[in-house]
């Protein structure tokens, strides 16, 4: 394999993981307002509302907040967060 044509080091695929774990710290992700049309509470199949600040899916009627961990919704009742 000549010079131009090698693999990438493994230690730049290291530091290119490394600089996108320090930007997804830095800046909270944003949900895509399409899934949310789409989804609905999996205990009353009512609507889900976005909390940015907490990063989580709110069902009022439930009174369930639902995760959203690497930009994706973990919509299981086990991991909820009960709402006071």
């Amino acid at each position: 394999m000549s010079e131009n044509m090698s693999a990438p080091r493994p230690d730049r695929a290291a530091e290119a993981a490394k600089d996108n774990d320090t930007k997804d710290q830095a800046k909270p992700a944003a949900f895509d307002r399409r899934m949310l049309e789409a989804l609905v509470c999996p205990v009353t199949h009512g609507p889900l509302s976005w909390d940015s600040e907490k990063q989580e899916l709110v069902s009022k009627s439930a009174r369930l907040a639902f995760p959203v961990r690497g930009g994706i919704p973990v919509m299981l009742v086990s991991e909820a967060r009960e709402l006071g």
